[in-house]
């Protein structure tokens, strides 16, 4: 064969291997830079913290709301009454509580001094009848009944001055520390019931703790509610995350803060964005529903990719491919 033939067609045949050649790298550069996953399922299930009687129910399945939309609400009147029973529990102590860390008024002090002067002066006047009487005794002018009941007497009015001395000194002395300690710890004690009450007024309406779509309403206005049981299944919308797994191999390629283009078969022809927020530290098999059963037999890491534009195409549950952004 003529050699002028020969050499283009060996220049030909290496132009094409190496475009071969080139074609497969940068394929393989590709697939290398790509992980499989799926947008992340993220639900919500909503519960009353307190029982009562469902008084309404403001949304049904399918519906969108934001985040603080009042989604029920149980009857308030039980629980109006138990707000009002605390209060007027606080007010009480709270006004005895007072009472007792002023002391008692300068009236009842004066008051109790005036009274232990009165129990002074009748023992006076029953000691002096008693000596007096003795008196007589002794000439024979009165009778030992007689002086047996002024003794009597004498012992009342002393018995009575005492009690009024020590009726003064615990005006003048205050209250026992004892007893002011009963009285914060039962105003405490009331306190936190009152902050409880209205908490509990709080909880009987039931709000959206964020964006999202209901998936299930379980209750009807009516029915008796108890505490922790579920009402509505929420579906959080924002923020949009995916899961995907990443090979040891390929770590290097989606570290976090990495920007990644999102691929999804509801929009194959433009892509979502986003960045990694999240690499895990431990090695996990992949799960079944991911990729084929070679890639599920292989340890990978998870990732978490926050989506940037997401929009109503893109599912819960959705297959996505991530590539990193060029």
């Amino acid at each position: 064969m003529n050699k002028k033939v020969i050499v283009p067609l060996i220049l030909g045949a290496a132009t094409l291997l190496a475009l071969y050649l080139t074609g497969q790298i940068g394929q393989q550069e590709q697939e290398a830079a790509q992980v499989y996953g799926n947008v992340d399922i993220r639900e919500a299930t909503l519960s009353f913290r307190v029982a009562g009687r469902l008084a309404e129910v403001n949304v049904d399945e399918g519906a969108r709301i934001k985040a603080g939309d009042l989604l029920a609400t149980l009857d308030q009147e039980p629980l109006l009454n138990a707000l009002h029973s605390a209060e007027a529990n606080v007010a009480a102590l709270q006004a005895r509580n007072a009472m007792l860390h002023q002391g008692y008024r300068q009236e009842e002090q004066q008051q109790a001094r005036s009274q232990v002067a009165a129990a002074q002066a009748a023992l006076t006047e029953a000691e002096r009848q008693l000596v007096r009487l003795r008196a007589l005794k002794t000439s024979g002018a009165t009778t030992q009944t007689a002086l047996d009941s002024a003794l009597s007497r004498r012992d009342q009015a002393a018995a009575q001055l005492k009690v009024a001395q020590a009726e003064s000194q615990k005006m003048h002395s205050g209250f026992r520390a004892q007893e002011l300690a009963e009285s914060d710890a039962n105003l405490a004690q009331a306190l936190a019931a009152l902050a409880s009450a209205r908490l509990a007024l709080t909880d009987a309406r039931l709000k959206a703790p964020s964006d999202g779509i209901i998936l299930t309403r379980a209750v009807e206005p009516g029915e008796m509610v108890q505490s922790g049981t579920p009402a509505f299944t929420l579906s959080l919308t924002t923020p949009v995350w995916v899961r995907a797994y990443v090979a040891e191999p390929q770590l290097g390629q989606f570290p976090a803060g990495q920007k990644v283009t999102l691929w999804s078969d509801s929009r194959p022809d433009q892509p979502y964005h986003g960045v990694v927020g999240f690499v895990s530290p431990n090695a996990e098999f992949t799960p079944k529903p991911v990729e084929t059963r070679d890639l599920r037999t292989s340890l990978v890491y998870r990732i978490r990719v926050v989506v940037e534009d997401a929009d109503a195409r893109l599912r819960q549950g959705m297959p996505i491919t991530v590539r990193v952004a060029p």
